[in-house]
C-alpha cells in the first residue's frame, strides 16, 4: 500500500503546479475522447467531463443516491457528481491533505471529505453506490506483487466496498493495466522512474489479477479498456506541462519540471508500445 509520505511526495508538490497542466477540474487520470456526452471532442477539459459521465453511468447513480469515491483527488469527480448531477451526499477519501486542502476550497455542496486510509475507513451509513478511478494501483506494492501477495490485498478492498454498500449497488471502477514487460534498458529505466521516482509504493493491475480478486463480492457486467485514450491524456498534459516550462522551473525547480516531463514522456511511451493500458469496469453488488 502507498503510505501517507509515499502519497505526499506523489500529489503534494503544489496544488498550483498541477493546476498549470491538467484541465481545469484537475483529473489525474485519463479522459474519454471519442466516447460520452461531449464526444467526440479534441478538448481535454471536455473529455476528462466525458470520463465522469461514463463512470457515473457504470455506477447506475442517481441524484438521491450517497455515494463513494474512494480515492477522490482533488474533488473533480466530487465536482461533477454534485454540481453537474445534483448527487444528495457524495463522500470521497484521500490519504493526500493537499488534496484534501483544495476540496475544502472549492466549498461543494452536500460533499464531505476525509484523509483516510481506505483500511481505516468506517462509513457512518453505507452507500449507494462506489466509484474508484485509478486507486487500486495504489493498494499493493511492486514488493508485494512480486512475492504474490497482491491478489489477497485486491481482494480485501472489493470486501471492504461490499461492506461499504447496500444491496443493489453499482461499483465503477477505473484502473491502469500493466500488460508487458519492456525489452531494452531505455523503455525498463523510463518504467522504472515511473514506478519508483514519481508513484513509490504503488503498481499498475493485471485484468487478470481484478478478474480474480472481485469475483466473490462484484459481478463484473462491463469492461472496457481505453488504452489510446490514455495516450491522448498524457500527450496533453505533456504539452501542457512543457507550455509552462519556464515557470515550473522558476516556481517549483528545475528537478520538478525534469521528473515530470521524464515521466509523462514515458506514459506516452509506455501506452504507445502498449506496456501499460487502462480498463473501466461496471461491477454489481454479489
Amino acid at each position: 500500500m502507498s503510505t501517507k509520505a509515499d502519497i505526499t511526495l506523489s500529489y503534494d508538490v503544489s496544488n498550483d503546479f498541477f493546476r498549470l497542466w491538467l484541465d481545469e477540474r484537475m483529473n489525474y487520470t485519463s479522459a474519454v475522447f471519442d466516447e460520452g456526452p461531449h464526444a467526440p471532442s479534441d478538448s481535454l477539459e471536455l473529455a476528462q467531463m466525458n470520463k465522469l459521465a461514463i463512470l457515473h453511468d457504470y455506477a447506475r447513480i442517481r441524484p438521491d443516491m450517497r455515494v463513494l469515491d474512494i480515492g477522490c483527488g482533488w474533488g473533480a469527480n466530487l465536482q461533477y457528481l454534485a454540481i453537474d448531477r445534483g448527487v444528495r451526499e457524495p463522500h470521497g477519501i484521500t490519504l493526500s491533505e493537499a488534496q484534501h486542502r483544495e476540496i475544502v476550497r472549492r466549498r461543494l455542496p452536500n460533499v464531505t471529505a476525509s484523509v483516510c486510509d481506505y483500511r481505516d475507513y468506517e462509513p457512518q451509513a453505507r452507500f449507494d453506490a462506489i466509484e474508484s478511478i485509478c486507486m487500486l494501483e495504489h493498494t499493493a506494492t511492486p514488493e508485494q506483487v512480486r512475492t504474490g501477495e497482491h491478489i489477497g490485498i485486491y481482494r480485501d478492498y472489493f470486501r471492504r466496498a461490499h461492506e461499504w454498500t447496500r444491496p443493489g449497488a453499482y461499483f465503477a471502477l477505473q484502473t491502469i493495466l500493466r500488460n508487458s514487460v519492456p525489452r531494452n534498458r531505455k523503455d525498463i529505466e523510463d518504467m522504472a522512474h515511473i514506478t519508483y521516482t514519481m508513484f513509490p509504493g504503488g503498481f499498475a493491475v493485471r485484468l487478470a489479477e481484478v478478474m480474480e480478486a472481485v469475483n466473490r463480492y462484484w459481478e463484473v457486467m462491463e469492461v472496457r479498456t481505453r488504452r489510446l485514450d490514455y495516450l491522448r491524456t498524457c500527450d496533453q498534459w505533456l504539452a501542457r506541462l512543457r507550455a509552462h516550462e519556464a515557470e515550473i522551473r522558476e516556481r517549483y525547480g528545475d528537478r520538478v519540471f525534469e521528473d515530470y516531463d521524464r515521466y509523462l514522456s514515458a506514459c506516452v511511451m509506455a501506452f504507445h508500445k502498449q506496456y501499460v493500458s487502462l480498463a473501466q469496469y461496471s461491477l454489481r453488488r454479489i
